[in-house]
């Protein structure tokens, strides 16, 4: 009994992300502290009549930047465009959408196709988006920029100091797939190619959340490990 509650309670806090561990967690945690505080700090001085001088998307742009820095959706561009295209977008709809329902709703599916197409698709996005038409009543009156402003600023504090904290993470930021230093490179010969990757990726009709190179990269690393095990079998 006791050794079932301890395989269950393993399970419980087993990482849901492929490759997480405590140490990345705890190393992300800090992280995210550090990114607000920082943003928050220089916002709250450069904007100490704004409301707000820090916004709620920035919380959840940390999580990706700090918890998963190797993310397609964490990488700069996808921070600072999805984030200010998507606020941009809100306020347009809010001006023209008097329906507070219709304009939340026009708001946050036209920034996921926008962000889709300028490449810097990034999920608080949908949030900046949203925050726009909740603060309609405000951006009505003229005071866009309240919330135009902060997020912007936010954004590009947020990426620079994950970009300064990543340089001694032992993360590279902006992220590049690059194969692990001292370690056996894969053959040219283990005979996957990138069309092989992408076919398999139509087969199987969903998105991922992991760039195709890492794939290919993972992919390698992978068969290399395989072909070890086979030979010490």
């Amino acid at each position: 009994m006791f050794q079932a509650l301890s395989t269950t309670t393993y399970r419980i806090f087993v990482p849901l992300l492929a490759g997480a561990s405590l140490r990345d967690r705890a190393i992300g945690s800090i992280g995210a502290l550090i990114g607000i505080a920082a943003a928050g700090a220089v916002c709250l001085a450069l904007f100490p009549a704004a409301t707000p001088w820090i916004v709620a998307p920035i919380g959840a742009s940390a999580v990706l930047l700090f918890a998963v820095p190797a993310s397609p959706l964490a990488q700069p561009w996808s921070i600072i465009g999805g984030n200010g295209v998507s606020a941009i977008f809100g306020i347009l709809v809010t001006g023209f959408v008097p329906q507070p329902e219709l304009a939340a709703a026009l708001a946050v599916g036209g920034a996921i196709l926008i962000m889709s197409l300028l490449r810097c698709l990034h999920p608080p996005g949908g949030a900046a988006a949203l925050s726009a038409v909740i603060g309609g009543h405000s951006l009505q009156s003229g005071h866009a920029a309240h919330l135009l402003l902060p997020i912007l600023a936010n954004s590009l504090l947020l990426v620079g100091a994950g970009w300064l904290f990543h340089r001694f993470s032992g993360h590279s930021y902006p992220h590049r797939a690059k194969p692990v230093e001292g370690k056996a490179v894969v053959p040219a010969a283990s005979g996957l190619l990138m069309a092989d990757i992408d076919a398999a990726l139509d087969d199987l009709g969903e998105t991922f959340d992991i760039s195709r190179e890492d794939l290919a990269l993972l992919l390698d690393r992978a068969e290399l490990h395989a072909e070890a095990r086979g030979k010490g079998a």
